[in-house]
């Protein structure tokens, strides 16, 4: 009998039943809340800045995957979008402490881009770059990871993946084109370039260990 009642229902009016199956499945899209999901994380992500890291890999005979580094990326993100709170308590590690030892990674990233030197040794596979540094820390690191756990605490779930999958589809394109990016800059763009953005990381990376580290100190007080 109720099932009945919810068909003739639906029946009577497709429009209301349709609506409610939406709903059902993917939530409340609301584009604002998309449109400020999609420029938070486009910042924190910042594949622009990147771009004298991935040159300067390739420079040094690394292979770099788009559709490898794009589809890994995209699994870790929203894998840990969904789940990141229970792997974290699993091995009992806080999303703070994660966040300041992504933040010593950056640290020594920015100093090689600045300094010209090399700390970041690869130990995988000799030709290989895909998935250290550039999958992580690079696109899914500790930043881009306490950020989906923090929208995820003001945001509708749909309005941030949806963010997610159009920021995924940019590195995409532009993993892709990092060859004729480095053609139009040259050798004094990219030089100037990777110095520029060297300093931005040293910065983010600056910001992201203390605002973190404040927050440990907080907890071990109130922990006393």
């Amino acid at each position: 009998m109720f099932k009945s009642r919810i068909l003739a229902d639906c029946i009577k009016n497709k429009y209301i039943c349709i609506q409610k199956k939406e709903e059902f499945m993917f939530g409340s899209f609301d584009f604002q809340e998309f449109l400020s999901a999609f420029i938070v994380l486009f910042a924190v992500i910042d594949i622009i800045g990147s771009i004298p890291i991935i040159l300067n890999l390739k420079q040094k005979g690394r292979n770099v995957n788009a559709n490898k580094a794009t589809g890994i990326s995209f699994a870790l993100l929203i894998g840990f979008f969904y789940a990141g709170d229970m792997m974290l308590k699993l091995f009992q590690v806080d999303i703070a402490s994660f966040a300041v030892a992504g933040a010593f990674v950056i640290f020594l990233m920015s100093l090689e881009m600045i300094l010209d030197i090399e700390i970041f040794k690869n130990q995988g596979p000799i030709k290989e770059a895909t998935l250290v540094p550039l999958v992580f820390p690079l696109l899914a690191g500790a930043g881009a990871f306490t950020t989906l756990l923090s929208l995820r605490s003001e945001y509708a779930p749909v309005n941030i993946v949806v963010a997610l999958i159009l920021n995924m589809v940019w590195v995409y394109v532009v993993l892709k084109l990092t060859d004729r990016i480095e053609r139009f800059l040259g050798k004094g763009g990219i030089y100037v370039i990777r110095k520029f953005f060297g300093i931005i990381l040293l910065a983010i990376s600056a910001r992201l260990f203390t605002a973190n580290l404040t927050l440990l100190i907080e907890q071990f007080q109130k922990a006393q």
